[in-house]
């Protein structure tokens, strides 16, 4: 397994593993099954677990403290999350720690390496005007995050409980690159990686994603980069393998990508594969997280690693496909200097 370096942390593997998968999000497994296929990535060197009370509502935690017991490796590393929102204005700082404690004793752990943000975060006057309920759960406004969330993060890391802090950068591009910018950073953020440069059902927003923006800012300001959504929860692959309805985002990604299967069954590869390959060298990326429910799906994941990077030829007509192509509504961080 190849070593990266994750921001100013920590050696981290090139591969993480999420918790998407091992909490049942991206379809059915079993609780035998998420242990063994936690216990085969830990085996194949991977050293970042990367975790949320959200996901499969504390299954993935709870694989992941089934699994070690307390007896947690020395190099290996875990994060977890919080969402909130408008309505816990007046309790931000209580409700981080409550989640935040309620993980480390699910875990088995005294300390969380990673404490991320798992809410948007948009200036004070912005409306969410497709989705306005999203902003009561899972919305942060400008003024918040920085009276609020922010001094709450640094409390937690001063008491021992984190090791630092991460944003999830999939929220309104523009606040996310101007939060990496400011002081005091976030020393992490999670950034779509993938050929469509797309969220999916995570956008809430009217704005272009804009993630590869969003990875350059990280990177010229010195924040570390977890690569999430190599096959954008399934549009990248050969099939959706959970049951969508027809207008899902996933479903309308998955239509989109059809020039990018062609190209596969041409190269007589797997979409999946070929998606992780270039996902997993996209520039600025320090590891990817991926979303696997079992041993099957990993073991392929670890087999694309350990051939390296697709060929130029290979990226160059997935580029020419111009999947991820958007209207920029920003200049581009510092363009030409990553």
């Amino acid at each position: 397994m190849e070593m990266r370096h994750l921001g100013k942390l920590w050696p981290v593997s090139a591969l993480s593993l999420g918790g998407g998968g091992l909490g049942q999000i991206w379809g059915e497994t079993s609780r035998e099954e998420a242990v063994a296929t936690l216990r085969l990535a830990i085996d194949s060197g991977i050293t970042l677990i990367d975790l949320a009370p959200l996901y499969g509502r504390g299954e993935a935690e709870t694989v992941a403290g089934e699994m070690f017991g307390g007896a947690w490796p020395a190099d290996v590393r875990v994060t977890t999350k919080c969402m909130v929102g408008q309505r816990h204005l007046a309790s931000i700082g209580e409700r981080l720690e409550k989640s935040l404690l309620r993980s480390l004793q699910t875990l088995k752990r005294e300390q969380a390496d990673l404490f991320f943000l798992h809410s948007n975060i948009c200036p004070d006057d912005y409306a969410y005007e497709n989705d306005p309920d999203y902003e009561d759960y899972g919305v942060v406004r400008w003024t918040a995050f920085f009276s609020e969330v922010v001094p709450a993060f640094e409390k937690l890391k001063a008491k021992g409980l984190i090791g630092d802090w991460g944003i999830t950068g999939t929220g309104l591009p523009r606040s996310i690159m101007d939060v990496l910018r400011g002081e005091p950073k976030p020393a992490a953020v999670q950034a779509v990686t993938n050929i469509l440069d797309s969220p999916g059902g995570m956008r809430r927003y009217e704005e272009p994603p804009e993630p590869r923006n969003i990875i350059r800012t990280a990177k010229n300001n010195h924040v570390g980069v977890m690569g999430i959504r190599a096959v954008q929860a399934g549009a990248l692959t050969a099939e959706i393998d959970r049951p969508l309805g027809r207008d899902d985002p996933e479903m309308r990604d998955y239509a989109k990508a059809a020039p990018f299967r062609a190209l596969c069954r041409k190269l007589g590869e797997d979409p999946a594969i070929v998606a992780h390959r270039y996902a997993l060298h996209m520039q600025g990326v320090d590891t990817l997280v991926l979303g696997v429910k079992n041993r099957e799906e990993l073991s392929a994941i670890l087999d694309a690693e350990a051939r390296g990077p697709l060929d130029e030829e290979t990226t160059r007509s997935i580029d020419a496909l111009r999947l991820n192509f958007q209207m920029p509504r920003m200049p581009i961080d510092g363009e030409g200097t990553l």
